[in-house]
């Protein structure tokens, strides 16, 4: 059987999540491969994937913050809220000032409520977003409280269409194509995002991340105990207490948060959530 444990790919633009999943499912050699949040096809970074048993880590990992490197272009906006979508708008952001756009962009971080891209993989009444639009539906979104860590603007080039590089560091569910669509509202010239790379998934950078030609030469996986200590706070247990844990029973110790608990040997056994002073399974990888 295949070695368990989190693949960290640096995905090309132009492919999907899925195809990049199809692929690492053909050098692993095995059905059990899926990926901890997708990536728009135009988009390139960090996907980090999961096999075998690890593959149940990964609703957890898509929990962690992300960090992206994007640009966005004022003056123009699109049905997409990115460069894949079809022109809507466009309006001279010439007459911007840097002082005007980063005084603009400084206000979307901290704590914000965010109405995600009507093209989502979002759900509503059973059926994705994205479909619905395609299908011609109107979508509107309800908004959602996201955190926007950081949001640091790089160079400003203004210009007819007036680009900014940014960097941001955001939680779960943040969508970098609202932030455009959203700053070109603010500056009142519209927005959207023409590039965008994810540079981190929580631990993963995109230092640590192998194109798909690199994996092909030679497959890199990371061991299941290696990822879950780099994701997640740590415990080593007692042999008693490792007993217990291959059951699933509770545990008489106090945590802070999600953790990963690992038997004397070092194996990773579960992942446990503090739970009224005591610790409770939330999965057991081991038998």
């Amino acid at each position: 059987m295949t070695t368990s444990g989190l693949v960290v790919v640096d995905k090309p633009a132009g492919i999907t999540s899925h195809d990049v999943v199809a692929r690492v499912r053909r050098l692993a050699g095995t059905r059990k491969v899926g990926h901890a949040g997708t990536l728009d096809p135009m988009a390139t970074g960090v996907l980090v994937l999961g096999v075998e048993r690890a593959t149940r880590l990964l609703g957890h990992l898509m929990l962690t913050e992300k960090a992206y490197d994007a640009t966005v272009r004022l003056g123009v906006t699109t049905t997409t809220d990115d460069a894949e979508g079809e022109v809507v708008a466009a309006r001279s952001a010439h007459d911007l000032d840097v002082a005007q756009v980063r005084a603009a962009a400084a206000r979307f971080a901290g704590t914000i409520a965010q109405v995600p891209s009507a093209v989502s993989a979002i759900k509503v009444d059973g059926q994705r977003a994205y479909a619905r639009v395609r299908a011609g539906e109107d979508v509107e979104l309800e908004p959602r409280t996201v955190t926007i860590h950081d949001l640091v603007v790089h160079e400003v080039r203004i210009a007819e269409v007036t680009d900014l590089d940014i960097s941001v560091r955001c939680s779960s569910g943040t969508y970098v194509r609202a932030i455009a669509r959203d700053l070109g509202v603010a500056l009142g010239v519209g927005g959207h995002l023409t590039s965008l790379r994810r540079t981190a998934v929580g631990p993963f950078e995109v230092a640590q991340a192998h194109t798909l030609e690199a994996l092909a030469a030679e497959f890199a996986l990371v061991p299941i105990a290696e990822a879950a200590r780099a994701s997640f706070a740590a415990l080593d247990l007692t042999d008693r207490q490792a007993a217990d844990v291959r059951v699933g029973r509770t545990l008489d110790v106090d945590l802070r948060e999600l953790t990963a608990v690992f038997d004397p040997a070092g194996e990773f056994l579960a992942l446990y959530e503090p739970r009224e002073g005591r610790a409770r399974a939330v999965a057991v990888f081991v038998g």
